[in-house]
């Protein structure tokens, strides 16, 4: 045999074994082997035997090594192959697992993204319904030179805004009053009967004005009074203030940069372009002013700060409040008026089942109202207002959406007011030994009175609706808390808002309109 045909044999007998790798290397070669004549036979002699084994090797090691690493990957006792045929066959016997359904609560599943986007769609068909049958029934209501009546019923006597106006004088009041206890002028004891009879004036004179000035719309009022009372809230909030530094001062403190009640300048304050100020370097009309426009009720020494005023965001809030605006008049308009005024029948025969049904129907658009008017003031106006004076605390409101409980509600959603009461009246009291409950039933017993104070007394009518709302907020508290968590204690919270203190509001509208105007329907 010649040397030619000594490297064609082994060459052919590889590519044979190659080509039927997919049965399995060692039959392969069995029957390489076993048949080498007969195969020989068959076959064209050498030279396409040897083209073959040629193009083979011209492959070089590519062909050669990729087929051998597949024959090697695919071998029946490779342990990858073993595993790869084990698993294949696991998945194919068994197709079940120990898994909980995804509504029920053990299976940790919490995206319920598709569910909530279904919920605003009924939302949107249901209240796009009531607006073509609003529309339907009523027609177009909506009148936005109206609304000027509501503040005005002389165009000549602007009763609300003289009011306003005339607040100034309790500011610098405060102001002066400061600086004599700044100096020594007057004690202490001198400065703090000044300072409660000052108080004690901002809210009694705007409700006797509101009282006995005819002209006086009740819109009017409702507006006066609560420039008024914020305006209580600030002036106490700034003597109590002043009151701590001139303490600390007394106490030998070097240098006083915040009130102590508040975190380090460093840490809120984003531009240096502000000077620090110190007591009684503070008392100035420019920091009074500045305060009393500010989107807070707690006062300090020195504000965080914006670095600059972003002017998109601005006009962005601006649009906002106007949009938003329109749309409140036009709702209460176009739905809540007629609402009212179909309501008043039943409520005059006693019907007590239409009663109910009425107040339901009353607490749905007023609930809707509600809303709306808490992103027009807690986000849209504050941070305008915020924005314009470079106001770095933009903290008005948290997550009270997601309550589980009452008194967590209170807590978050209006922050300006709970950030007051926690540092004037909650913690004073219990530094003064006062039990936890007793303090929190104070602070609703306190607003309670203002709610009553805001809705009565512009109304000119006294109920105690709105103060009785206010107080069954805290064994709704105390029940809530003990007996509902969760999902539940929240379900809780949004029936409370819904049917509670909106509904209480509409009965003062509702009497209101009756005594008013029941003679003429």
């Amino acid at each position: 045999m010649s040397d030619a045909a000594e490297m064609r044999g082994p060459v052919t007998r590889r590519r044979r074994i190659t080509v039927s790798g997919n049965g399995g290397g060692a039959a392969a070669a069995k029957r390489t082997n076993g048949n080498k004549c007969h195969g020989a036979g068959k076959k064209a002699p050498g030279r396409p035997a040897a083209a073959k084994a040629n193009v083979g090797a011209s492959n070089g090691g590519k062909a050669g090594g990729e087929t051998g690493a597949s024959g090697q990957k695919h071998h029946p006792d490779s342990p990858k192959k073993q595993m790869s045929v084990v698993e294949d066959l696991n998945h194919r016997l068994s197709c079940h697992v120990l898994q909980e359904s995804l509504l029920s609560s053990a299976s940790g599943y919490s995206n319920y993204r598709g569910i909530l986007n279904w919920c605003v769609v009924m939302l949107v068909l249901s209240n796009a319904r009531l607006f073509l049958e609003n529309i339907i029934k009523y027609g177009i209501l909506v009148d936005p030179i109206q609304v000027v009546s509501l503040f005005l019923k002389d165009p000549y006597s602007w009763p609300s805004a003289c009011l306003i106006i005339v607040s100034n004088v309790f500011i610098l009041a405060v102001l002066y009053t400061e600086r004599r206890l700044a100096v020594g002028t007057i004690s202490q004891m001198t400065g703090s009967i000044l300072h409660i009879i000052n108080l004690t004036s901002v809210l009694i004179f705007p409700a006797a004005t509101v009282l006995t000035v005819t002209s006086m719309t009740p819109v009017g009022g409702v507006l006066s009074l609560g420039i008024y009372t914020v305006l209580f809230l600030k002036l106490y909030s700034y003597q109590d203030t002043n009151k701590w530094c001139r303490e600390i001062r007394q106490a030998k403190a070097k240098r006083l940069t915040r009130s102590y009640s508040c975190p380090s300048v460093s840490q809120l304050n984003g531009s240096a372009v502000h000077s620090h100020v110190s007591y009684p370097g503070n008392l100035t009309h420019r920091d009074m002013y500045y305060f009393v426009f500010a989107p807070t009720l707690c006062y300090q020494l020195n504000f965080p700060r914006s670095p600059r005023i972003r002017i998109r965001f601005l006009i962005r809030r601006l649009l906002e409040m106007l949009f938003i605006m329109q749309l409140l008049v036009g709702l209460i308009q176009q739905w809540m008026v007629p609402t009212i005024q179909n309501s008043m029948k039943p409520f005059q025969e006693m019907d007590f089942s239409r009663m109910v049904e009425r107040l339901l129907k009353l607490a749905v658009p007023n609930h809707l109202i509600w809303l709306i008017f808490f992103y027009w003031f807690f986000h849209s106006s504050m941070n305008f207002l915020a924005e314009l004076l470079q106001f770095g605390d933009r903290e008005f409101y948290k997550d009270w959406w997601n309550s589980e409980s009452v008194t967590y509600f209170w807590a978050n959603w209006n922050i300006p007011v709970h950030k007051w009461c926690l540092r004037h009246f909650y913690k004073p009291m219990l530094r003064k030994g006062v039990n936890k409950f007793l303090a929190q039933t104070a602070i609703f017993l306190m607003s309670a009175f203002f709610h009553e104070y805001l809705v009565s007394i512009p109304l000119k009518m006294f109920r105690l609706w709105a103060f009785m709302g206010m107080m069954t907020q805290v064994p709704l508290a105390w029940f809530v808390g003990r007996f509902l968590t969760g999902n539940y204690g929240n379900a809780a919270v949004w029936i409370s808002l819904i049917i509670g203190q909106p509904v209480a509001v509409l009965m003062y509208v509702h009497d209101y309109y009756v005594i008013h105007h029941g003679s003429t329907t």
